[in-house]
């Protein structure tokens, strides 16, 4: 029993499946050599174009799809909202990764169904960092553009009048909600709170499956939408 204990512990891990979307040879070139370099990811196709990269994502299923913006025949927020917007059947967690350090971008990529968001220039273990926290299913943004976008686009998002006030979450997820709205990691929120980052994670699962939110993201416009934050 114990060897079978012991076997099934040491037994690998699937990698991480990666596919790289980006209209740059050389970019895409070496995004992929820095995913390929690790021993939890794997590179399953690239390509130069967004309707491509819808048609491979499809095929392939990857577990995460690496999408630059700006693409020819059908650009990278298009592609994300086919991959991942709304009404999808079977969504794919997309990181969008662009030179452009616009906010507009930024909204519009989140609105389109990313995951996550980071730029270019960014050191690549950032990039490996990001692709690992979208495939468990969270939500990453650059912290160069964090608050500025919360910022610039919370009027977008204030509550109305009607906006129904009856939040199904203890006072200790309210809590935590309120942090997660305020780009805190579950680091600073555990350290915030004086919990464990293990119950952080119960917490901002129990946050999602309550309010019936896919991400971190979707749980930061909600609480914006509820006047939770300001």
């Amino acid at each position: 029993m114990e060897q079978t204990r012991r076997a099934v512990q040491e037994a690998p891990t699937k990698p991480i499946r990666v596919l790289i979307c980006d209209d740059q040879m050389l970019v895409r070139t070496g995004l992929a050599t820095i995913v390929d370099a690790q021993p939890d990811l794997e590179v399953v196709g690239a390509c130069g174009d967004g309707r491509t990269g819808v048609d491979l994502a499809r095929e392939l299923r990857p577990d995460v799809v690496v999408m630059d913006i700006r693409m020819p025949v059908l650009d990278g927020l298009e592609a994300t909202r086919r991959l991942a917007g709304a009404g999808v059947e079977h969504p794919v967690k997309v990181l969008v990764v662009t030179t452009f350090n616009l906010d507009e971008y930024v909204y519009e990529a989140l609105r389109a169904g990313a995951s996550g968001f980071l730029l270019k220039d960014a050191p690549p273990d950032r990039l490996l960092h990001g692709i690992r926290t979208v495939a468990t299913g969270a939500a990453l943004l650059d912290p160069e553009v964090t608050r500025r976008l919360v910022g610039r686009y919370a009027a977008r998002i204030r509550p109305t009048d009607d906006t129904p006030r009856d939040i199904p979450l203890t006072p200790r997820e309210l809590e935590v909600l309120r942090l997660i709205a305020d780009g805190r990691s579950n680091g600073e929120i555990a350290a915030t709170l004086v919990i464990s980052q293990e119950t952080v994670k119960t917490f901002v699962s129990r946050i999602l499956a309550k309010l019936q939110l896919r991400d971190r993201v979707q749980a930061v416009v909600y609480a914006y939408r509820q006047g939770l934050v300001t």
